[in-house]
This record gives C-alpha cells, structure tokens and sequence, in this order.
C-alpha cells in the first residue's frame, strides 16, 4: 500500500511478489518467521503490478485501535476470500453488515488515518474515531462502471469500541464503517482491470443493430466475493445488464433474469478454442436469431481478454446446447456502416482542396483530389469530415462559414452550404464536422449569439438543433461521433479551461419526428485541463492532445468510460493541433502539427512525416 499512509502505525497485511523469487519461499517457511517485533510499512506496488499479492493478516491481541485501523485498510488491499479475515477487524455487527461489494472510493494515494479522536473522559476507555482523508480521483460503483473525477477531498470517519472476544478479553474493533473499498490508486490498477462487455445499441430499419462496447472494471484475478475468474466476472456482468449511464439507448438479448449456472467460477475455451457457458434456464427462452445475438454478446465480450483465443462460443441451457457462434461468422454484428474495405484518409491540401490517401497504404500512398467540388471547386476548404461508407465528403470552408456536402465517388457542381454561421469571427464558426455509424452528419455552430449542436440526417436536409442540457455555460469547441452512434465526444471550453466530455445520445421517435438529444455529458480525463484534439480509436476509447495544469502537451489514450492509465501515454510530438485514428486499431495514428505537417504513429513504430503540406487529416467518421 502507498507507504504515506504510515507514520508509526503496524500495517498487518503481507505483501508477496511472484518476481521475488527465494524471497517467497522465506516467507512461506524457508525460515522462521518473527511473532514479535514492529511490523513496518512496505513500498506500494506499481500500478498495474499484478505479479504482487497482499495477504491479509488477522489483528493480534490486544491490538490498539492505530493497529487495527491500519490493519483494516491494509486487509482491503488484499486477495481474501470474502473478506474474511479483513472483517475481523470489525465488531461482529458490523462484520456481518459490511458490503464491501457496493463499490469503490478510488484516491490519488492510500488514505491518510487522522486521530484518534476521543469522546468525554468516561467514554474515551470505550471508544474513538479515526478520520480517513485523502484526494479522491474515482468512483466505482457497484456495477462495476468507473468514473474519474475531479480531485476532490475525501472525508470518513471509522468508529472503534472495545467488544469482548471469543476468549472474554476486551478488544478494540471498528463498529461504523462505509460500505465498499477504499483505495490508492496504485492498489486500485493492481487489483482490477479494465474490459468491455458488449450491449446492442438500436439501428435505423433495414440495418443490423450495432455492438456497442460498456467499459467496467473486474479483478485481476479471483474475485473475493464471488471466488470467480476473471472471464467468469465479466460474464456476470454482461448478464447483469447495461451499466445505468448506457441502459437508455442499449439493449441486451438475453432473456431477463438469465444467470450463469449455479457454481460456474471458471470459464476458459478447450483445446478446440470452443467456450462452453453454461446458463440458467432462463435463457431457454431465446429463439435461434435471439440466440446468436447472445452469443455475439459474449463473444466479443471475452475476444481480447482470455489468454487463449475464443474460436466459438456455445451457449448451453437448462438442457443442453443452445446455439454457438464462431469468430469468423461474428462480422454480421459488426454493426457499423463502414466500406468493409480498410479505410482511406483524407486531408485538406494547402489550396484548400481535399485529398485522398488510398486505402491499404497505412498513410503512405500518393494523395489524389477527391472527384467532385470538394477535390477541385472554386470554394476553399479548411476541415474535412468522411461518412463511414467513404461516399459523401463534408468540409467547411475556410473561413469557417460555410458547410458543404458532396460526393466522393462521382463528379458534380458545387450546391449551396447545407449549414452557415452567422458569427463574426471564423474562430466562432463551424467546427470540423463528424459522421456517424447511422450515417448522419453533426457540425457545431460556435457563434456567441447563440451557440448549437447540428445534426443533418443523412447529410442532407435542414440541420435539426441537438440539445445538450448539461453543457451549462460551456461551449463546444469541436465533436467527434463514434462509429456506434450512441457516444459523443466534446471537446468543451469553459473560462480559460478546455476539458474532454463525453455525451450519450438519445433519440427519440423515428422518421421526419425524430429528436435527438446528448445526455448525461461526464468530463473524461479530468486531469488534462487544456484538450486541444480528439478522435475515436476503436470501439472502446479515445486519442486525447491535451496538458495537465502546469505542465506539457500529451498525446493518450481515454477509455470510452474517462479513465486513462499511465501505458496509454503515447511518444511525444510536438505540436499537435489535430489528431485522427481509426474504428481499425491496427491502422496507424495520424496527426497534424504546427512544426512537422502531417505524421503518422504505426502500432510499436515511431512517428514519422507522411505530408509537409496539408492539414485536417482524417479517416471516415
């Protein structure tokens, strides 16, 4: 645990890393091991160090109440089975009371313990208060659904009085005590890891619903509680349902109340790469198409994380095989509207005309206009956004008035703008517009006088104004659509702050009466108080330009739920003014810089200049 915490208490937990070693066998029995003697605060481990484990350790006799406050908050820290041994700590009251599943208080580095604080004198023998403290960074909730937060501090008081033991000796225990974990960050990175588990979101009629992903956070290993692995806990969760910030424009396919079979803690593909779930009779109840959509569910839920690749998934019932579904038949609940072709990219060239980098070059190829009046009108462009199919093509022009849509596939004049801004200066203009999976079209009006959100349903008609109740006195700078069609990325600017949120959209009704609206925006990576770009990257997160208070330009990676981690960092360019990556991970990163032109990042290279001149560089969405 974060060694901060301590400042002369007795931390009662046993850390042991399997790098160590001999050093494991000494504490296994190699040698004696003291019964006596100070047991000293030890180094906390580094964050995502899974190879560490804590053993938690019961409070000794006669304990003091430093002792065991210090032990109780080491004991949480730990891999003990149904906390066991970590409510020893509390009275028998209390330990029978204490959900540590209701969720998780993540801190900046392991609570600081302030006290004791006594009661009266006559009270003061029976009973005292610890104070917890410390920066809080996270909220998991019991759901397992993170959220980063602003730091903010963190307040909680541990009630301790002495409870006659089983041997009749008074001993001190924690009698009130918050449900859920606290945590150090560090502990937290250690203990749980993040997966996505995948929900069908609604798609327009004709088209197949889209997967979406819904990132939580599991452990590492086997889960205290539960006593499930890490794959048997994700399952779980995906049968529990949609987290609630995604429940309203997602659905599951699996029959309600459907459960793993009692007793599944271990689910792990055979040696045919065959994953066999086994579930309660509930799922009986799904037809065949039903079925498959379950499976689909389950499948891409657990492609990245088990450590053997799942060939197929068969879902088995109160009697037996259900359905199977095999990786190579998946690509039907894809769901997107993309070519189905690796996707080109395109740019806005120094004449303002916009170019194609041919698909399959991974940035490489020689650019070509565009066909039509985007790739050679008389009307200059300075922002380009792509539909997903790589049909239509929607620039800005460059004094950022004026929106046009076009085609890109065959030749035409030039049509009047689709979107115009009344603003007064081209910074108070349209944004960059952005396509969804559905195939509409979404452009930001930044004027001043009346600041707007605009969708285009298909690209074409009247712009519809999109509400966005939480923006409060923000205004959005730039927008980027994920493929799904149910996340919004904004990047909004507020004082002399420019901050990275992230909106679900709903829409309500269907046809020419359809509304849509973003939801519930939630500040993703709060730490980066200066975003300066944004792309989608995958299903499942985000590309972020932007620095912390005081500090340099980064280029990371944002979970699609906010959090970020220390490996999401990526190498340093400098610069950047806009970043593009693609639904295709493999697909290199590309960037635009004030110093270098356009440069690209391929997966474990470096970054390298594709174009000197140019700007806008983007792939469809």
């Amino acid at each position: 645990m974060d060694t901060d915490r301590r400042q002369g208490g007795r931390g009662r937990a046993v850390r042991v890393s399997a790098l160590l070693g001999c050093a494991v066998v000494v504490l296994a029995g190699c040698g004696a091991m003291p019964d006596t003697g100070e047991v000293k605060a030890v180094e906390a481990s580094r964050a995502g160090d899974a190879q560490v484990q804590v053993y938690a350790v019961p409070p000794r006799e006669g304990a003091s109440p430093l002792e065991i406050v210090d032990g109780f908050l080491e004991s949480m820290t730990s891999d003990d089975p149904d906390f066991r041994t970590t409510r020893t700590y509390l009275t028998k009251e209390a330990g029978q009371a204490w959900k540590p599943s209701e969720g998780t208080t993540v801190l900046a580095k392991a609570p600081n313990r302030n006290g004791p604080s006594f009661h009266d004198k006559e009270r003061r023998a029976a009973e005292t208060t610890y104070t917890l403290t410390g920066e809080q960074v996270a909220a998991v909730d019991a759901q397992s659904s993170y959220r980063p937060l602003a730091p903010t501090d963190y307040s909680q008081g541990l009630h301790l009085v002495r409870e006659k033991g089983a041997d009749g000796k008074q001993e001190w225990r924690i009698d009130v005590v918050p449900d859920g974990l606290v945590l150090g960050q560090s502990d937290f990175k250690r203990l749980y890891r993040p997966v996505n588990k995948y929900y069908f979101a609604a798609a327009p009629a004709g088209s197949e619903p889209a997967l979406v992903a819904d990132p939580v956070y599991v452990r590492n290993r086997t889960d205290p509680v539960t006593r499930m692995d890490t794959a048997t806990q994700t399952v779980r969760t995906l049968l529990e349902g949609p987290s609630n910030w995604l429940r309203p424009v997602v659905d599951s396919s699996f029959p309600a109340g459907t459960t793993l079979k009692k007793g599944v803690t271990s689910l792990a593909p055979d040696d045919q790469n065959v994953l066999k779930v086994r579930l309660s009779k509930q799922a009986d109840k799904a037809g065949p198409a039903e079925c498959r959509m379950m499976a689909a569910q389950v499948l891409f839920t657990l492609r990245d994380l088990t450590s053997a690749r799942v060939g197929q998934v068969e879902l088995q019932g109160e009697h037996g095989p259900l359905c199977s579904l095999g990786a190579d038949d998946s690509a039907e609940f894809e769901g997107d509207s993309g070519s189905g072709a690796p996707d080109s990219q395109y740019f806005v060239d120094d004449k303002g005309h916009v170019q194609r980098i041919p698909a399959g070059s991974k940035g490489l190829g020689d650019p070509d206009p565009v066909p039509g009046p985007l790739g050679s009108g008389p009307v200059a462009m300075s922002a380009v956004g792509v539909s997903r199919d790589e049909q239509q093509g929607a620039a800005v022009s460059a004094d950022q008035q004026h929106l046009y849509v076009s085609s890109l596939v065959t030749d035409g004049e030039a049509t009047a703008p689709v979107v115009t801004s009344q603003a007064k200066s081209a910074d108070d203009r349209l944004s960059a517009p952005s396509w969804d999976g559905r195939g509409d079209l979404w452009v930001a009006d930044r004027d001043p006088s009346g600041p707007r959100l605009l969708r285009l349903v298909g690209g074409e008609g009247e712009p519809q104004e999109v509400a966005v109740p939480g923006l409060g006195a923000g205004r959005i700078e730039a927008l980027r659509l994920s493929a799904d069609g149910v996340r919004i990325a904004l990047r909004v600017s507020e004082g002399d702050h420019t901050t990275l949120r992230i909106g679900r959209v709903e829409r309500h009704g269907s046809g020419d009466t359809e509304r849509v609206s973003v939801e519930d925006l939630r500040t993703a990576a709060p730490q980066l108080t200066d975003v300066s770009a944004v792309s989608w990257s995958g299903r499942s997160r985000l590309v972020v330009v932007g620095k912390e208070e005081g500090g340099v330009q980064q280029v990371r990676y944002v979970q699609a739920d906010g959090s970020t981690s220390s490996s999401g960092v990526l190498p340093g360019v400098n610069q950047v003014t806009a970043v593009a990556a693609a639904d295709d991970e493999q697909l290199p990163l590309m960037a635009d810089t004030e110093s270098d032109g356009i440069v690209k990042l391929s997966p474990g290279d470096n970054w390298q200049t594709v174009l000197k001149e140019g700007s806008s560089l983007v792939y469809p969405g």
